[in-house]
């Protein structure tokens, strides 16, 4: 069984250590964990590893997080994954950080990725894993904050986040949605 995991951010090196690249970041530990190689592809990075007896391709879109949908529809359609075996990583200014929340479907919450998705697949109805990126900014400084770096306390504990959203992904594609939303949304 096959599930297109696909992890929000944007493409370059200045955006590679931002919280908006968090989706990014989930997907490179996987990558890692399974020895696999991102290779460029249509719309995006593109890497694959199985787990136990499972098939993971991981997509990292650059296509620019406004435009997240045509990478998500374009790698559903390539790939024939229904889009309840589609998981979509993205930051989220309203947990906590390092908050995950895992959900089967849902709006967009004011992310322009999610919004791109929504509007290229017609539908509300894809798992997310939401990372909690916090929400300490100042007024008007929305942008500049999810598109700036961790600060160093966020340093210190983001890799035992990643690693737990990465536990997710894992157990969305063994047991699905409802059992990783009881699993790791009051971790």
């Amino acid at each position: 069984m096959k599930y297109l995991i696909i992890g929000l951010g944007n493409p370059g090196p200045e955006y590679a250590d931002t919280r908006h690249n968090i989706g990014f970041q989930v997907l490179d530990h996987l990558a890692g964990i399974a020895e696999a190689r991102f290779s460029p592809d249509r719309y995006g990075d593109r890497a694959e590893m199985r787990h136990k007896g499972r098939t993971f391709i991981l997509i990292k879109p650059s296509t620019f997080m406004n435009l997240s949908g045509k990478a998500v529809r374009y790698w559903m359609d390539k790939e024939n994954i229904p889009a309840e075996r589609v998981l979509v990583i993205t930051d989220d200014l309203a947990l906590p950080f390092g908050a995950i929340r895992i959900k089967p479907s849902g709006g967009a919450g004011g992310h322009n990725g999610l919004t791109s998705i929504i509007q290229l697949l017609g539908s509300e109805a894809f798992p997310r894993l939401r990372f909690g990126i916090g929400s300490d900014f100042a007024r008007g400084r929305q942008s500049d904050y999810v598109l700036g770096g961790w600060n160093e306390t966020e340093r210190k504990t983001l890799p035992e986040r990643i690693e737990l959203a990465a536990k997710a992904v894992f157990q969305f594609g063994l047991l699905g949605v409802d059992q990783a939303m009881n699993g790791f949304n009051k971790r």
